[in-house]
């Protein structure tokens, strides 16, 4: 996944199963809906463990795939969605906001695997292991990783690259998704993406 790839490409068939991806979740976000305050504040502080991520991912010439809603513009793509959030959420997006070697995914519900590509785009990859990021880590970041669970994929959440609204619900999610979805949820700091098998 060098620099000198302009888009980002899967082979025709499905790779061998065993490598890894970077979910990055809704943090192309305009956040004018009720608590979109509260929710940027909380998304502030995942900007950087994010980036620490996506730089690791980049040195294990491993994918990052960003997985974002639509916000009801069915005739919506990448750059559009990029510069309406940039537009409204000031400079929160330039510095989180997607490269033209990254694979984008447009969502259209809670589950970044609900009615997208990320279903097939993954296996052409050969991914069987998925670090989930973003925004918010009970609601859509929930979804996608139960999604990702049923189809038998391992999952880290680490807990300082996912952000909610609400702290409390986070955390809850975050519990939820330790016990039942058998998914890692140390920290950047405490894991790294070599240690975690």
């Amino acid at each position: 996944m060098g620099d000198a790839i302009s888009e980002p490409t899967a082979p025709f068939r499905d790779s061998g199963r065993g490598g890894v991806a970077l979910l990055i979740i809704d943090l192309v976000n305009r956040f004018d809906f009720a608590g979109g305050d509260k929710l940027k504040a909380a998304a502030e502080k995942i900007v950087e463990p994010v980036l620490r991520l996506r730089a690791a991912f980049d040195a294990a010439d491993a994918p990052a795939i960003y997985v974002n809603d639509n916000f009801g513009e069915w005739h919506s793509e990448k750059s559009k969605l990029v510069e309406r959030a940039g537009a409204d959420a000031g400079d929160f997006v330039p510095r989180i906001e997607p490269r033209a070697r990254d694979y984008f995914v447009i969502k259209p519900q809670l589950s970044g695997f609900y009615a997208t590509n990320l279903p097939l785009l993954l296996p052409k990859l050969g991914v069987n292991r998925l670090v989930i990021t973003g925004v918010a880590t009970d609601i859509c970041v929930l979804f996608t990783a139960a999604d990702a669970y049923m189809r038998d994929y391992k999952l880290w959440i680490p807990e300082d690259a996912v952000a909610a609204e609400d702290e409390e619900k986070g955390m809850a999610a975050l519990a939820i998704m330790r016990c039942h979805l058998r998914a890692a949820t140390a920290s950047t700091r405490r894991q790294t993406i070599a240690a975690w098998t």
